[in-house]
C-alpha cells in the first residue's frame, strides 16, 4: 500500500516508517520539521535500504494537503503530526487546539475528497483523563488533565462522527502509553531541541553529562514509591502495532491501547536504566508538573485478540536502545 505519514520525520513517525517499509508498504512522509530534521529520514533509508517520498508542508494548511493527495495514489493515511508537550499546552492551549485539531479536520477532508477509506491516528492515553486503571478502551472518557489531551479527545470525536457518516471508512484509533527506546541500529531515535519534556532523552542526556542530573517531577504520589507509574512501551512495538492495525483493519471504527499493560514507576524506570546500562543517574525531586496524574497503564487484551499484537520488547531493551541512541548521535541530531 501507499501510506501517507503525517509528522514521519519525527520519533515514533520516524520509526513507524521503518516497519511500514520493512512491511513492504511504499511511504509518503509530509512534516513541516518543526520539532525534526530531514537527516532522520535518511537514516530510515540506511536502515531500510528503501526510499521515502518527503514533502515539507504544514498539514493545517489544506491547499498543501490537497496538492499532495493529488500526486500520489493514496491507500491509507497515518496521522502522527501534532505538537505534543503537556506542560506547553497548559501554557499555549490556543496553539495547541489550532495545530493538533485543524490538521485532523484538513487531511480528513482530503481523505474523504480523493476517496482515501483508511485512517489511522496517533491517540494517547491522556484521553482516558484521570481514570481507573487500568484503562480499558470501552470506559467512558473522563476529562483530560491538559489541553494536549484535550486535542487528542476532540480529535477522536472528529474521526468518530466521520466513521459514523462514512460506513465505508476504516478507522483506527490508537490510543499510545509511554513509548521509550530507540531503533536497535542506535540510528534513529528521541531526540528533541533543548531540555527535554519526555523522560527518556532526560535520562540520557543526564547519562551523557549533557545534563547535570534528572529532576523528578513529584515524589508523593500515591504509588508505590511516591514518583508517577506509567506504562513504558518500546517505540518499534509502538511502530509495529500501527503496521499490525493498518493490515487487519475491516470497515468501520476501531480503538485500540498500545502498550504493555505493565506500570512502571520513575524510580523503577531510573533504576532500570542504572542496571541496563551500568550509569549511575544524579537526581533531585521537584514540585509536581501540571497536567501530570499519578498512574495510568493500559488493558491491552483487546490489541492482542482483534489485531494480533502485544509489546516483545523488555523495560532492559528499552532502557539500553535509548542509551545506545545518545552514544550514537552527532551533537547536532534532533528529531
Amino acid at each position: 500500500m501507499n501510506i501517507l505519514v503525517t509528522g514521519g520525520a519525527g520519533y515514533i513517525g520516524s520509526h513507524t516508517c521503518v516497519a511500514l517499509l520493512e512491511a513492504g508498504h511504499m511511504v509518503i512522509v509530509a512534516d513541516n520539521l518543526s520539532n525534526s530534521k530531514v537527516d532522520t529520514l535518511e537514516r530510515v533509508k540506511e536502515i531500510t535500504g528503501k526510499e521515502i517520498s518527503f514533502h515539507q508542508i504544514d498539514v493545517t494548511e489544506e491547499a498543501a494537503v490537497n496538492s499532495l493527495f493529488a500526486a500520489y495514489s493514496i491507500d491509507g493515511i497515518i496521522h502522527f503530526a501534532g505538537l505534543k508537550a503537556v506542560g506547553e499546552s497548559v501554557e499555549e492551549p490556543l496553539k495547541y487546539y489550532f495545530n493538533n485539531t485543524v490538521s485532523t479536520m484538513v487531511l480528513a477532508g482530503a481523505c474523504r475528497k480523493y476517496g482515501v477509506k483508511r485512517f489511522v491516528f496517533s491517540s494517547s492515553a491522556t484521553v482516558y483523563g484521570d481514570n481507573q486503571v487500568p484503562f480499558v478502551e470501552a470506559m467512558p472518557l473522563l476529562p483530560a488533565t491538559s489541553p494536549y489531551g484535550e486535542t487528542k479527545v476532540m480529535s477522536e470525536r472528529i474521526l468518530i462522527d466521520i466513521a459514523k457518516a462514512n460506513p465505508d471508512w476504516s478507522v483506527a484509533l490508537l490510543r499510545y502509553f509511554n513509548p521509550i527506546g530507540a531503533h536497535e541500529s542506535g540510528l534513529i531515535g528521541d531526540a528533541p531541541d533543548g531540555i527535554p519534556n519526555n523522560l527518556m532523552p532526560y535520562i540520557t542526556q543526564v547519562a551523557k553529562g549533557k545534563l547535570d542530573k534528572l529532576r523528578i517531577f513529584g515524589n508523593d504520589y500515591p504509588t508505590i514509591d511516591g514518583t508517577g507509574v506509567r506504562d513504558y512501551i518500546h517505540v518499534m512495538d509502538l511502530a509495529e502495532g500501527h503496521v499490525a492495525a493498518l493490515h487487519k483493519l475491516s470497515a468501520g471504527l476501531h480503538i485500540y491501547n498500545l502498550g504493555t499493560g505493565q506500570g512502571t514507576s520513575v524510580m523503577q524506570l531510573v533504576k532500570a536504566f542504572e542496571e541496563a546500562n551500568g550509569i549511575e543517574l544524579p537526581y533531585e525531586i521537584t514540585a509536581r508538573r501540571p497536567g501530570d496524574i499519578a498512574e495510568y497503564y493500559a488493558d491491552t487484551s483487546k490489541a492482542a485478540k482483534e489485531l494480533g499484537w502485544t509489546a516483545q520488547r523488555s523495560l532492559v531493551d528499552m532502557c539500553r536502545d535509548a542509551w545506545q541512541f545518545e552514544q550514537r548521535k552527532s551533537h547536532d541530531y534532533t528529531q
